[in-house]
This record gives C-alpha cells, structure tokens and sequence, in this order.
C-alpha cells in the first residue's frame, strides 16, 4: 500500500501542506477532495517525485520513497494522470500510448488490449494524432497511457474536469473495474463530489494545506465532506 506520513511541502517561503498524512490499498479507492489550491496536486506531485518534500515520508509497498526521481517511481509502478491530460498533440494514439514503454521492461512493451475495452474510442482512433481528439477522448488517452506501464499505483489528478457526462460515467465504470481487479491502488483527486462518493472507498479532504477529515466512506458524514468543498 501507499502511506503518506505527516508530510510537510514547500513552494519557496509559501507552505502548501502542513502534515498531511493518507494511504492507498491495493483493491480500494482513495479519494482526495478539496477546492481549490487547497494543497490536492501538490500531495500527487510528492507521492510521483515532481516535488520534493521538507519533512514526513512517503513510503510505497514497505520502502521510503525518499528522493526517488518520477522514472524510478514509475518503474516501481506508480503511474500518474495529471490535471490537464498532458497527452502529446502531434503524436497519434497509439504513439502516445507508447510512450508507456519507458519504464517497462524490454519483453513487456506491449499495449494492453484491456485499454481498448475500458476505451473503445481509443481503438477506434489509433492513427489520430492526440491534439485532434476531444477533451474526453484525451483524458481516456491519458488514463489509458498510464495504464500501458502496468501499475500497481494509479495516481489521477481531476480526471473529470472539463469532461462531457457520458465520458464521465466510462471513466467511472473504469475505475470501478480496475479496482475490482484488486491489482491496484487508486489515488484520485477529484472535485466532482457525486463521482467521487460513488467511488471512493476512504476520503482524505483537505482545506488549507492540512487534513480536516480522513476516513473511510461508510465512516465519514458525506454531508460535512459536501461542505468542505463547497465553493
């Protein structure tokens, strides 16, 4: 499992988190809410390497990541869907797809045929290039992307914003799936209250760089979550 203990994390003088503390399982859903600039992508960028934190630890299948850069994590099968999708425009689907191999093993670079029945669009639009798919479609690539390096850790960063309904509900569905796998953990990062209480196993809210509630669902009063992020 993944465990963040009391970690502390800096931007020049401005202190973006303040002990913040949470886990992921294997099996299960971890959903982290809060409005915005509360501290949510920088917890994701600690837990994938991208900033360094000043105290705490974070420690992943019984090792400290410590200063660990984001290829070695992702070769440790942490995998993260940024906020923004971040898929390579001039590249086509199935090149942005492979930009998964990176980190695998030279008998493992293959694209899983699971992400083609998670994403069927996604078959559908191999010879495309990502900058000419819609903003839906991009966020199915880049779970999908994540998903070609195998992970034991997905990491995803408001994979609803900005996403049509339907689009949505499949990446819904797919979490729900990938988790009933129970190969994974899931660290999600949402706004989206109704989508995150749908799936999430335990929540970790956060206002102003610290945890005001952690718990799991059946523990926690959706009500109170439901205020905390309110805007």
């Amino acid at each position: 499992m993944l465990t963040v203990n009391s970690i502390d994390l800096y931007y020049g003088a401005a202190q973006a988190l303040r002990g913040v503390s949470t886990h992921a399982e294997i099996g299960k859903i971890t959903c982290v809410l809060g409005r915005n600039g509360v501290g949510k992508t920088s917890l994701l960028r600690a837990i994938t390497g991208h900033q360094s934190i000043a105290n705490g630890s974070i420690e992943w299948e019984g090792q400290v990541l410590g200063k660990l850069a984001p290829y070695e994590r992702a070769r440790r099968g942490i995998a993260f869907v940024p906020q923004g999708r971040e898929i390579f425009p001039l590249l086509t689907v199935r090149e942005n797809l492979e930009t998964g191999f990176a980190c695998l093993p030279r008998g493992q670079k293959k694209i899983p045929g699971e992400i083609f029945e998670l994403f069927p669009v996604l078959k559908d639009m191999m010879g495309r290039r990502g900058g000419d798919l819609s903003g839906g479609q991009q966020q199915q690539l880049a779970i999908g992307r994540a998903l070609v390096t195998n992970p034991r850790l997905l990491v995803l960063d408001e994979p609803t914003e900005g996403i049509q309904p339907s689009i949505i509900k499949d990446i819904g569905r797919a979490l729900d799936y990938l988790r009933s796998k129970g190969t994974m953990a899931i660290l999600l990062v949402e706004q989206y209250f109704d989508f995150a209480r749908e799936l999430a196993d335990t929540y970790t809210v956060l206002d102003r760089g610290e945890v005001v509630i952690s718990g799991d669902k059946s523990d926690v009063d959706p009500e109170a979550v439901r205020r905390k992020i309110a805007v």
